[in-house]
Order: structure tokens, then sequence, then C-alpha cells
């Protein structure tokens, strides 16, 4: 059996089902087996960062790997921004990156590159098959390591002489590592945290729970409920979370701000902070006269649970710890009602709000455009939020694509804004070749309006016609409904807060891909 026989075995195997590609001649032997393994659906993207992208939104929701098949150091390097994003998530990816056959690298030819340093900036496991009897083994490996607490990418560079060459057989899966309970004493210390009073009316400490990762899942955030109702502690989820379950009948929950400022006023007079599958709070970027690190001065923190630990498990303990017989609060049910008159950013999320279907998947990449969106959605029937869990813009689309081949039962709905959705929208063709269920949002402000923000909060001015050039997205105006359309995707542009309304209840409706071009009055 030839290499890439037995490495496609092996990954089926091992419970990766979906194989999101861009592939070049090294992956040629790859492609041709697919066909003697059905288990092992392959998924054309025409850009590695839409496959990349892809991989994780699916891992986000199926809680398993999907693989990428990508083309040689240039190949993985495409796709390196939502790798980056992925592993910020820590979301289960498994990277085959197909590299020159071993007695050919020495020649140097044009596409080698240094493909075990770029993996490794991105990737929690990297290994390299030298023989063909080794990589069925060396796969079953990274499946576990990419599915091992706390989640992450793995990466397996395959030269072409491995996966041509016979003398393999498929390898067993490998068990993943489950994530560590958390110590008894670690859960005492943080119930006497809570029982030493968070009730500042009464001079006692006020106390933060952060929470992030896998608390932000139905468990977690029922159990962090509890506590808190118990006890008069805040709760905050992480800005950028890979998932949230939200909307009506589950504990509401405020987000930590993107902005620096904003995150401090909702932490000031915090004395004791507990994160809880969270990491400390710090700026996204470092700016003139604002701390780095956004707790108040004095402020302790207490980790009850870290990324490779069962911090439901730990969550739960400690709401029987504190909380005996509380119940969680649920979120109730609350639409806002359908506006009418411009379409702003505000309108057009009161209209997603009111419109957003049960069991829905929101890809949320809208940026400066969403900063409505919590609030307008938060009542909304049951569904997930997938946001920019990195910070490298470009992954709404992609995660998108994966989330609605691992979820084919469920809408999906990727909101994007003008410049972000640039960087990925060969995902549009993938959403029209698979006929996923897609409801595609780009709002359109044409402005990198999210650096105009920055430009300010740096302290920078750009009074002058070139500075202005490189934030504005005229001259001339993108066309996302042509965009969209020659790519195969029915396509709408909206004006108007009644008629973003009527196209978005059309497109949710109809099953299949669709784009909608909301035109903003405003920046937003």
């Amino acid at each position: 059996m030839r290499g890439a026989q037995a490495l496609i075995r092996t990954l089926a195997a091992s419970g990766v089902g979906v194989c999101f590609s861009n592939p070049g001649t090294s992956e040629m032997h790859f492609v041709a087996s697919l066909d003697a393994v059905p288990q092992l659906r392959g998924v054309l993207c025409l850009f590695e960062g839409v496959a990349t992208g892809a991989a994780d939104g699916y891992g986000r929701m199926a809680g398993r790997p999907a693989a990428t098949l990508l083309h040689l150091g240039p190949g993985l390097a495409n796709g390196l921004a939502n790798l980056h994003n992925a592993r910020r998530a820590g979301t289960p990816l498994v990277n085959v990156v197909g590299d020159h056959a071993t007695y050919h690298k020495r020649f140097d030819a044009p596409l080698e590159s240094d493909i075990d340093s770029l993996a490794r900036t991105v990737s929690r496991w990297v290994r390299r098959s030298a023989r063909s009897a080794d990589v069925a083994a060396d796969a079953a490996e990274g499946v576990a390591a990419a599915r091992g607490a706390p989640g992450g990418v793995a990466t397996l560079i395959l030269p072409a002489d491995v996966s041509w060459s016979e003398g393999a057989q498929p390898a067993a899966p490998v068990p993943p590592r489950p994530p560590s309970l958390v110590p008894d004493p670690v859960i005492e210390d943080a119930a006497e945290v809570l029982r030493g009073g968070t009730d500042v009316l009464q001079g006692g400490p006020a106390c933060v729970i952060l929470l992030g990762g896998a608390a932000l899942r139905r468990p977690g955030l029922d159990a962090a409920s509890r506590i808190a109702a118990a006890t008069g502690a805040r709760l905050l989820g992480e800005t950028f979370p890979a998932r949230l379950e939200r909307g009506a009948g589950l504990p509401g929950l405020e987000r930590l701000a993107y902005l620096a400022e904003f995150a401090q006023a909702q932490l000031a007079g915090t004395q004791r902070l507990i994160l809880a599958g969270a990491r400390a709070p710090v700026s996204f970027f470092a700016y003139p006269d604002l701390p780095s690190s956004l707790g108040p001065d004095g402020c302790q923190v207490h980790t009850l649970a870290g990324a490779d630990e069962d911090v439901c498990a730990a969550l739960e303990a400690l709401a029987d710890r504190v909380a005996p017989g509380t119940r969680p609060q649920p979120q109730p049910a609350q639409r806002p009602a359908l506006p009418g008159g411009g379409l702003t950013a505000e309108t057009a999320a009161e209209v997603i709000g009111a419109l957003l279907p049960e069991g829905a998947i929101v890809s949320d990449e809208a940026n400066t455009s969403g900063l409505w969106l919590p609030a307008a959605t938060a009542g909304a029937p049951r569904h997930d939020w997938l946001t920019l869990t990195g910070g490298a813009i470009g992954q709404g689309l992609p995660v998108a694509t994966g989330a609605a081949v691992a979820c084919p039962d469920r809408p999906v709905l990727a909101l994007g804004s003008d410049g972000s959705a640039m960087y990925t929208i060969p995902a549009l063709w993938t959403h029209a070749r698979e006929q996923l269920d897609v409801t595609t949002v780009i709002f359109s402000n044409r402005r990198y309006a999210i650096l105009d923000l920055e430009l300010q909060r740096v302290g920078a001015v750009a009074g002058g016609d070139a500075a202005r050039s490189l934030l504005d997205l005229s001259r001339p105006d993108l066309d996302f409904t042509a965009l969209a359309r020659g790519m195969g995707v029915p396509a709408a542009r909206a004006a108007s807060a009644g008629e973003f309304a009527g196209e978005l209840a059309r497109a949710l409706a109809e099953p299949g891909p669709h784009l909608i071009e909301a035109v903003l009055s405003q920046p937003g």
C-alpha cells in the first residue's frame, strides 16, 4: 500500500471526516487516493486561507479535527493567518503539508522552503514523515495531538516520495489526552475567595469570574450562573471566544470589551479576578499612556482552571460548594422590533436580532459594524457565536464554511465587513460548490473603519490625502453582489433597514448560500 493510501485510511479511522484542500503536484497521490476512502470528504478551496479557516470552523463546531491539504511552504504560508486564529481558539486541526521528495530537496528547487519552521509558529505538534512505513503512525499521533486537551493545530509534513512509495499500512487510532481534573484544593481556594464577600455595598472585595474556552458552553455557563447568583460575583466572558453558546434560556454573559479603555471600565473596582478557562486580560496593542495589563492595580488573580484542565467540571464543583440549591439565571426571550428608516450598524443589528433563527451559527467578523450585535441578539433563540479569536482578519467567511460542513442541518450566518471580507472572498465559491446553507452579510461602509479608530487611539494624525487613502475602500467601490454572483452565490444589496430585513428573511428561508451587501448610511 502506498503511503498516501495508508495516511488517508488512518485519518478516517481516527475520526477525521473532512479535508479542506488546495493541493499541488507533491500532493497528487493523496488526491488520487481519496476515491478509495469515501469516509474522508474532500472539499476544494480556492485559497489556502479559506482551507485553514474552514478547518477551524469545522473543529469548533464538530469538536473533532478536520484536515487541510496544503502545497509546500508557500501553501502553508498562505494559510498561516487562519492557523494563527485556530491556535488561539484551541481548535483541533490536522494540516497535511506536501513537500518535495526527500532526494529532491538538496537541489533547492524554486518552491523549496523551511516548512518545519513555518509550521512551528502555529502548531503544537509537527512531524515530518521519513518513510512510507511511518506515515500512518505519524498521522495517528498527529490526530491525537490535535484532539488532546486543550486542542490545537498538528502539522504532518508529507514528502512526495513518502506519499507515493509502497510499504505502508494503516495505523490504529491513538487515544487523545483528556483534560486534567482541577485539584480539590484549587477549587476550595476559589470557594474561599467567593465566601470572602463579593458585595461591594457591604465593603467586601469585588470579584469577577472571567470565563473562556469550554466554560462558554452550556454546562460551564450554568455552573457559573449559579455561582454568580449565590455569591454576587460578576461574570464576564473573554473578548473573542472560539464558541459561545447564547440566547434565550441560557445564562446571559457580557463579554470583555475589545477597546482597552472600555475593558478597564468593566474591571474597575475588581479586587479578585478568577480565571476559568480564560487568560488574564491584556490590551490587544500597546497605546501611549495606557497599561498593557487591564486588571486594576492591586487586583489579585486566581486561576481556577487552565486551558488543559476540565473547566466545566471545576465550575460545577465550585458551584456545589458555594451555591448548593441555586439555579442558573436564564436569559429571557426577547427580540428587538424590526426597525425602519436608514440602514446603520445599529439598525442592522436590530434586524439580525429580530430574525435570527433558532439553532443558528453566527461567524462574526463584523468588526466596528458589529458593536450593537451582542445586545440585539442576546434574547434571540438559542444559537452559537464564533469570533475572531486571534485577531487576524479574513476569518469570517472561511469559519462559516467549516461550520456549515460540520452542521449541515443548521443555518449559518456569516457577518463580515467589506475590508476583511476581501481577504478570503473565494470562500463564496466553496459555499456555492458545496451548496452550503450560509447567508453572508457584508457591512459595507467603504472604509477600514477599525483603522480610523486605531489611528486616533495611538495618537497618530493622518490629515493628508496620502494617509487617508490607505484607509479608504473606494475609487473604485467594491461590488460584492457582482463578486458573489460571479462565484455562483445569489446576491442582493440593501440600503435601508426595511430592504435589509426583507433580504435577510428571504435568504434565511431558502436553503443554500446567499449574500447580502448591507450598504451602511453612516460609518459603523
